[in-house]
């Protein structure tokens, strides 16, 4: 690692931190439900905060710098496709608006810790086995046909998340949310003071496990622009580091955006393209971000052109047809019969259900 790359990532980590304490100390110093217009301004803050860092990059590092805006259009766009997830998510457990934003806080946190060791893999599998490009390439492209293809999202069941049904094997959840707290200490079926989880834990378990799928898409993408990993990570971060204002100043417009997916597809399958292409005909940085700036204009300017026409896109997220669909079926068990509870648990029938 050069004087200059290494001086670079301090740098980015300095930024990082900063917007993140900016975030959680003065933005949102205390829980309260975000409305459109200040999450629009502080989508403008974070934004900015990355066209800053982006001529910075430009002016210190050249090429390097069309690569980052490249990413962080394209990267942007790709996390604009969780919003939509969620929406389900959060109306599936009944998050309570205000405390929405600590729930996506922590998950972005998350998201940065898991983006970074997958990127770090991803780099270290292409320098060492160029031809995993190709797999790369064919993987978004197949991607890009199942996005368009595809059934729309499920409602959220956390009985079926791996994830959940393991930690669920390992710790009591509560019965409903315990203020804006994702643990709590309360007596068991015994009497004894025990920790238990809440919904909140179980939700922004829910948000991590579906950035992880996500990001199974958008590493291989990123890649296929640049295999610099301070490039890829720090395009990565930046762009998921705005999402959360970004869900609360689009969270009541998504319908508006129904065709934002057939332009994402279509990003996966020039990038597929691309990488498969790559040994025939090298796509400079410069036509890349243009193709990606112009499928996103063409998708969203037909997307206002039918809202214009219609009064409404066909709706994205189907509206969920049980309140707290998730909540309900996280805590299923709870109506069973003591008997049927026992013999799933293995207690004597004659044994106190799990308190509360």
């Amino acid at each position: 690692m050069t004087a200059v790359t290494e001086t670079a990532w301090i740098i980015f980590i300095v930024s990082i931190v900063a917007l993140l304490a900016l975030d959680l100390g003065v933005f949102n110093r205390r829980a309260h439900v975000i409305k459109p217009r200040e999450a629009l301004l502080q989508v403008a803050v974070f934004v900015t905060a990355a066209v800053l860092f982006n001529i910075g990059i430009y002016l210190w590092m050249g090429q390097s710098g069309l690569e980052f805006t490249t990413g962080y259009i394209m990267e942007l766009m790709l996390s604009v496709d969780n919003l939509f997830v969620f929406v389900i998510v959060f109306a599936a457990f009944c998050v309570p608006r205000k405390d929405q934003h600590k729930v996506l806080f922590y998950g972005i946190i998350g998201a940065l810790v898991f983006r970074l060791a997958f990127i770090m893999a991803g780099v270290a599998l292409v320098e060492t086995f160029s031809w995993v490009l190709y797999i790369f390439g064919a993987f978004l492209i197949f991607t890009g046909i199942r996005m368009v293809t595809g059934k729309e999202e499920r409602p959220v069941e956390p009985d079926k998340n791996i994830l959940v049904r393991g930690f669920r094997r390992i710790m009591p959840v509560t019965g409903d949310y315990e203020g804006d707290s994702f643990f709590v200490r309360k007596p068991d079926a015994d009497g004894r003071m025990v920790i238990w989880a809440t919904p909140m834990l179980v939700a922004l378990l829910v948000v991590e496990t579906t950035d992880i799928v996500f990001a199974v898409d958008s590493i291989p993408a990123i890649l296929g622009i640049t295999t610099n990993s301070f490039i890829v990570f720090s395009s990565n971060a930046f762009a998921i580091l705005g999402l959360r204002s970004m869900y609360f100043a689009l969270a009541h417009f998504m319908a508006a955006f129904c065709y934002l997916k057939y332009g994402l597809a279509g990003i996966l399958s020039f990038i597929g393209i691309k990488m498969l292409a790559a040994d025939l005909y090298h796509v400079p940085v410069e036509v890349s971000l243009a193709v990606i700036i112009l499928i996103l204009g063409v998708a969203i300017a037909t997307s206002a052109i039918r809202n214009w026409r219609t009064g409404t896109c066909p709706a994205v997220v189907e509206a969920q047809t049980e309140a707290c669909p998730a909540l309900t079926s996280l805590h299923a068990d709870d109506a069973q019969p003591p008997a049927a509870e026992a013999a799933r648990s293995g207690r004597d029938p004659g044994e106190g259900k799990r308190g509360r």
